[in-house]
């Protein structure tokens, strides 16, 4: 059923899976954009089920309870975003990114205590 539909996307608008799969990149990119285009800092981990412990959940409970409305604390999970962490060069697990007004303001690769975060974000506040 769902390759009858993409057949019919294809052949009717005429495009090319590669034009498709960079129309998918450009609309998931401008959603991420929407997402970090705040004044307030928004605190991303990007993760994978396979290796996020319950630890780091609490961690980021956390983090929100302490920032309470200063900031956003979003999980996004990489391999349901693989497009999203493809482009941004996500590589380890967890990746932290700090943006502010749609610019990544800091970045850091693996773990993290629930105070360093808290601190990090609050210089954005």
């Amino acid at each position: 059923m769902l390759l009858n539909i993409f057949i019919i996307i294809f052949t009717t608008l005429r495009i090319t899976i590669h034009q498709f799969l960079s129309l998918k990149k450009s609309y998931i990119m401008a959603k991420f954009g929407e997402l970090i285009s705040f004044e307030k800092p928004v605190l991303i981990d990007f993760y994978t089920d396979l290796e996020d412990s319950g630890n780091m959940i609490e961690i980021l409970r956390s983090v929100a309870a302490s920032l309470g409305d200063t900031a956003k604390v979003i999980k996004i999970d990489i391999k349901k975003n693989e497009i999203l962490a493809d482009a941004l060069r996500v590589k380890g697990n967890p990746t932290f990114m700090i943006y502010k007004n749609g610019q990544m303001q800091w970045r850091q690769t693996g773990f993290q205590e629930a105070s360093t975060l808290v601190g990090l974000v609050k210089e954005y506040i």
